[in-house]
């Protein structure tokens, strides 16, 4: 049987719930893949009560974690063999979104060198009208190795 990369995966489960990441935290938020390409990923979220600020719009800690975790799945999309960790993490808030809504999460990779790579996440409404936040991010390859699929 042929092994699937990464990038495969994530592309098997288009229009679904993505359930194969290795991190917790992600599958806590239910994302739903829409695309994967090589070096970029899109995911739509349901805003829960329980990702919610006290006025229910969707707490900027929560929003930050969104950018983060499709950050790392750019990576895992990449295919590469070790983990690479988040040095850092900026993120501009733009715009609310609120319980019930749907957001889309889009990320590209801005430069990747042989050991730092600078990513982008865009949040958008479910229809693209209205960006509500976007975050940028250096990650650094460690000599972690990922487990096999």
């Amino acid at each position: 049987m042929e092994k699937l990369t990464r990038l495969q995966v994530l592309q098997n489960h288009i229009d679904r719930e993505f359930t194969a990441s290795p991190s917790p935290f992600m599958l806590w938020m239910k994302p739903i893949v829409v695309a994967a390409e090589q070096g970029s990923v899109t995911f739509k979220y349901t805003i829960r009560e329980e990702m919610s600020n006290p006025v229910k719009s969707l707490h900027g800690g929560v929003t930050a974690a969104i950018a983060d975790d499709c950050i790392g799945a750019t990576m895992f999309s990449l295919d590469e063999e070790t983990f690479y960790t988040t040095i850092n993490l900026v993120v501009d808030y733009f715009a609310p979104a609120f319980v019930g809504d749907t957001i889309l999460a889009k990320t590209a990779i801005i430069r990747k060198g042989k050991q730092i790579v600078n990513a982008q996440c865009e949040i958008w409404n479910r229809d693209q009208t209205r960006l509500i936040a976007r975050a940028t991010s250096n990650l650094l390859k460690t000599n972690i190795v990922k487990k096999e699929l």
